[in-house]
């Protein structure tokens, strides 16, 4: 019975370990990459209530990107990159997240989606 006991709490820790690493990696590749991490810290702790409205305005485009409303075009561009990177289709990620990082940036550069 011990032993059962302890084989769960071994891999009960180890997930929990993992998930803080994968945490923790996705948090340093946004740093390095000069995005700020406060909108994933606002997911994860229920700030922030998610979806997406019917038509994408500045203020969602800006949360999608999290940047500024009125950034440059490099903050917006570098953003976009880091986003795709970690959410191409290509590399496992999300078609539908990935279209709506690209209405993101080309909404905020031209202003129309």
């Amino acid at each position: 019975m011990s032993v059962i006991l302890a084989y769960t709490v071994g891999i009960a820790g180890a997930a929990f370990g993992g998930r803080v690493l994968q945490l923790m990696w996705r948090a340093r590749v946004a740093r390095r990459s000069g995005v700020s991490v406060d909108k994933a810290s606002a997911v994860l702790y229920g700030k922030y209530k998610g979806g997406f409205s019917p038509e994408i305005t500045r203020t969602e485009a800006a949360q999608i990107l999290n940047v500024q409303s009125g950034s440059d075009p490099k903050v917006i561009k570098k953003a976009h990159r880091t986003l795709m990177m970690l959410n191409h289709p290509d590399r496992g990620g999300s078609k539908y997240l990935a279209t709506k990082v690209n209405e993101a940036k080309s909404f905020l550069l031209t202003g129309k989606s």
